[in-house]
């Protein structure tokens, strides 16, 4: 498999602005820029990488959980997953990732070790060089 991303970046770092279109069309032209990536807390002026990438990664982990859970004959009815990613001195530290699963018939202790052996592993984890930690809770 493979994936394609068209960026587009013009003018200088402060002053330019840049766009992303991916392959699957789920994201055209979306816009990029300075402001957007080190200044807009609110996120309405468009996205940054940063945020692009905790989006990849708490989708990644959902999914890979899901799987985790089906090989253990689990049926997750929802796994929800909030991303949050420290980014400092031009680095991101860590991307502190919050679950929530609504999962019939499972020991919490069983969710929490299922859920770190679906952090370890999702593909995007392994992509990221920076600590992922996680606090995984099942909704009754």
């Amino acid at each position: 498999m493979k994936r394609k991303v068209n960026a587009i970046w013009n003018g200088n770092g402060a002053d330019g602005k840049g766009y992303l279109t991916t392959q699957s069309g789920a994201i055209e032209n979306m816009p990029y820029n300075f402001k957007s990536r080190f200044e807009n807390e609110d996120g309405r002026l468009g996205t940054n990488p940063e945020e692009l990438i905790a989006s990849a990664l708490s989708g990644c982990f959902n999914m890979k959980l899901a799987f985790v859970l089906n090989e253990e004959d689990y049926e997750p009815e929802k796994l929800e997953t909030n991303a949050l990613l420290s980014f400092e001195d031009g680095a991101i530290t860590n991307i502190h990732l919050e679950l929530m699963g609504l999962v019939p018939n499972i020991e919490e202790s069983n969710f929490k070790k299922l859920a770190e052996v679906a952090r370890e592993n999702c593909p995007i984890s392994g992509a990221l060089n920076c600590r992922i930690t996680l606090n995984a809770s099942l909704v009754r």
